[in-house]
């Protein structure tokens, strides 16, 4: 049957209120009981491993974050020694630089001007037959200075091996004691 068709019995309040009242604090008995179970917490000697654990933990970390700090400095020395290392490297590599450049200037500057004209306007069989008695550093700088055609054939007309060591001194190599 319908509850729209059951007969309405009139309670009296004091009733409803009682019921009310009864179903509610036996609901709230047994949530306080529950909050108290799940929300209390337990003391700290019921746990001997968190406490073992935090206090290892604690006893630790100081040391933990001294031997961080030893190895970043340790890590640092080293970092610190290979960028000197290679500063130095390069400090060496640049006085090489300096010091070829400084002979290569020295090797043009050995050539005047007029000498290497005279060259210049020569035959190539006639130069080549003349720069093959000098030596070898005066050979090289007059080529050097020579244009790039005027030289390559005047280089053409000489024996191989002495035209493969003037180019490499005019290329900048260091001169070979023969």
């Amino acid at each position: 049957m319908p509850i729209s068709r059951l007969p309405r019995v009139r309670l009296p309040s004091s009733l409803l209120v009682l019921a009310c009242v009864a179903c509610l604090g036996s609901q709230a008995a047994a949530q306080d009981a529950h909050t108290q179970n799940v929300q209390k917490p337990k003391p700290a000697a019921d746990k001997p491993g968190d406490t073992d654990a935090s206090r290892y933990c604690a006893n630790v970390a100081p040391s933990i974050a001294e031997a961080r700090v030893a190895w970043q400095t340790k890590r640092l020395n080293e970092l610190d020694a290979q960028v000197r290392q290679r500063i130095a490297d390069l400090e060496k590599a640049e006085a090489a630089a300096h010091d070829w450049i400084a002979k290569r200037e020295e090797l043009m500057k050995a050539a005047n001007e007029d000498l290497v004209a005279i060259y210049a306007k020569m035959q190539p069989e006639n130069a080549a037959r003349q720069i093959s008695t000098m030596d070898d550093r005066m050979a090289a700088a007059i080529l050097g200075k020579l244009k790039p055609a005027a030289a390559g054939a005047i280089l053409d007309e000489m024996e191989a091996e002495r035209a493969s060591r003037l180019a490499g001194l005019i290329a900048g190599g260091e001169e070979k004691k023969s």
